[in-house]
């Protein structure tokens, strides 16, 4: 009797302690999303409200970071710093909003939108003097704290429309969160 009670402690106690691994390991998981995501939303509202090109580099990003497009990949740090100074080369008036964040496992999604006056060359359409209010979701994959690679989705329609109407002209491309 007194080897079945000992077996049945032995068994609960490793049982116990398997449990607090999945829990801690559970919870350093978590903690790590939530870290990603501050440093994540930190480097885009560095970038885009203080017009910081800078932020682009190997603290924040892998050196083979990608950016997916219709167009192809863009590869690398540098490459992926020129494409997304095009938002800033191409607009004024910049309002920037990451609506909502989340995470599991080294993916985040974002919600954002993106708002600005068209004063500038922008990836090849020439300024018209519009107003931009564009909404969409980036898949991210961060790896060791760090972007790695970058999936945007939004009307590219949308945008075409409104930065080639009329001065002044405003086309909305609201995506309405579900709560």
């Amino acid at each position: 009797m007194k080897k079945i009670l000992l077996l049945i402690f032995v068994i609960s106690m490793t049982n116990c302690k398997n449990d607090n691994n999945n829990n801690n390991n559970i919870a350093d998981a978590n903690y790590q999303v939530e870290k990603d995501i501050k440093r994540y939303i930190s480097l885009w509202d560095i970038f885009i409200q203080n017009r910081d090109t800078s932020v682009i580099n190997s603290e924040y990003f892998t050196e083979d970071c990608i950016v997916v497009t219709a167009q192809g990949n863009i590869v690398g740090i540098e490459a992926v710093k020129a494409y997304y100074t095009n938002y800033l080369n191409g607009f004024t008036e910049i309002e920037w909003e990451i609506k909502e964040t989340f995470g599991q496992g080294n993916k985040l999604i974002k919600h954002y939108n993106f708002k600005g006056k068209h004063t500038g060359d922008f990836f090849g359409i020439p300024a018209s003097g519009n107003y931009l209010d564009l909404s969409g979701t980036t898949i991210v994959t961060m790896r060791n704290g760090k972007i790695a690679k970058e999936h945007d989705f939004y009307n590219m329609q949308t945008i075409l429309d409104q930065l080639k109407k009329s001065k002044g002209d405003l086309v909305i491309d609201e995506q309405q969160s579900i709560n």
